[in-house]
């Protein structure tokens, strides 16, 4: 919900999907806003949404990609059905939501970013599975060749990559698995979602027309570029 904040606060018209009806209730109380329930990582429902996104306000002019999920355990322990939910939520939503888009974004010199993670780079640990290591690793190769491929089209294409971000999704950690994360990070701090948001933010802003492929760095320090 950080970046469908960010950006309405920044004067964007929102489009929202998420399997969680729940979190879209915010979305529904917006009456300038889309809220789409559907899967990012299913064809069919990111296709409508798109057709819905582009019928509602015309055009589209910025994709942000934050859907995810995390695994965990060693490769050996993970199932294929594990591996392939968590592959879809991540990396087939990127490919398919950027595939969909293409066309609107090309007619409105439109701008992507799309959510990596320090795990895509460094290549993660147990706490979060490989699947999701390779996910976000896939997600940074995407983001490059996109960059290249779009540029003539007039689409920049960026991601960020944050390290441990203060969500519900690290919640599932103890207090001992925390304090080992955190002496990692030379800051000594999480990120939080308004930060992530924030970055993001700021790749789809004119400050930043000339910034394509990149991989923007929230880690504290965890990762030194």
């Amino acid at each position: 919900m950080a970046c469908v904040e960010a950006f309405r606060d920044a004067g964007a018209q929102i489009a929202a999907m998420s399997r969680n009806k729940a979190r879209l209730e915010e979305i529904n109380a917006d009456n300038g806003s889309l809220a789409l329930v559907g899967d990012c990582g299913r064809e069919d429902d990111v296709r409508q949404a798109i057709a819905e996104a582009q019928t509602r306000f015309g055009r589209i002019d910025y994709l942000v990609n934050a859907a995810g999920v995390v695994g965990a355990g060693a490769l050996a322990a993970t199932s294929l059905t594990d591996w392939q939910d968590v592959m879809d939520a991540n990396l087939t939503s990127c490919f398919l939501l950027c595939r969909e888009a293409h066309a609107a974004l090309k007619a409105s010199q439109g701008t992507v970013v799309l959510m990596s993670s320090t795990n895509g780079i460094n290549g993660g640990t147990r706490l979060s599975g490989a699947a999701y290591a390779v996910a976000k690793a896939g997600i940074i190769n995407l983001t490059r060749y996109l960059a290249k491929e779009w540029a003539a089209d007039g689409i920049r294409v960026n991601c960020v990559a944050p390290g441990p971000v203060e969500t519900p999704m690290i919640e599932r950690l103890s207090d001992d698995e925390h304090a080992a994360l955190k002496q990692l990070i030379p800051l000594g701090m999480y990120a939080t979602a308004e930060q992530v948001a924030a970055k993001t933010l700021f790749l789809c802003s004119h400050h930043a027309a000339t910034t394509t492929g990149t991989v923007a760095n929230i880690s504290g320090g965890l990762m030194l570029d």
